[in-house]
């Protein structure tokens, strides 16, 4: 397993070793002392959450503002591109965003700490992605940031406008989102 640090260096994409052959492959999703010694990271994971998604559909950008969740996120089946926005005001990072393709051909996995908002697109013709939480989910402190706002200004694979639930589509721009001290 090793560690790609990425610009906003509490986000990490964590590639496990894979050992394959003529029958597969096998590699461990996650190893608690591992992932610790890797990454610096003590996180207790309380849930583990499995989506499917068709082609072009966009999830995010979410966070809880209350109970806020660090998340370990990676892809079975398909493609995503992966998207993380630091949303903490105090800090040197604040409102920058990095992206990462999370496929079941790659298997990376990205870390995503609690306190940065979170979103991705399926940029195959579907995805599966499994995520680890270290709090549980609670929909009456969830919050969404536009997946678009120009403030951010991420730089989605879009070739169509994407797919969004109703939630998305109405979320706050990042100027009117409430943020972390």
């Amino acid at each position: 397993m090793k560690v790609i640090q990425t610009a906003i260096p509490e986000v990490m994409i964590i590639e496990p070793a894979v050992f394959g052959d003529a029958r597969g492959f096998f590699f461990e999703s996650y190893n608690e002392k591992k992932f610790r010694e890797l990454t610096g990271v003590e996180a207790n994971f309380v849930q583990d959450n499995h989506t499917r998604s068709g082609s072009n559909v966009v999830r995010g950008l979410h966070y809880q503002i209350r109970y806020p969740q660090g998340k370990l996120v990676r892809v079975i089946s398909g493609e995503i591109y992966d998207v993380v926005v630091d949303i903490r005001k105090n800090s040197p990072t604040f409102g920058k965003w990095v992206g990462a393709t999370l496929s079941a051909e790659n298997r990376r996995m990205l870390w995503i700490p609690e306190k940065f908002a979170h979103g991705f697109m399926v940029t195959a013709d579907h995805a599966e992605v499994l995520y680890k939480a270290t709090d549980y989910w609670m929909p009456e402190h969830e919050r969404s940031i536009r997946w678009d706002d120009a403030d951010i200004g991420i730089e989605w694979p879009l070739a169509i406008e994407p797919v969004l639930s109703k939630k998305d589509a109405e979320a706050k721009p990042f100027r009117e989102a409430d943020l972390f001290e």
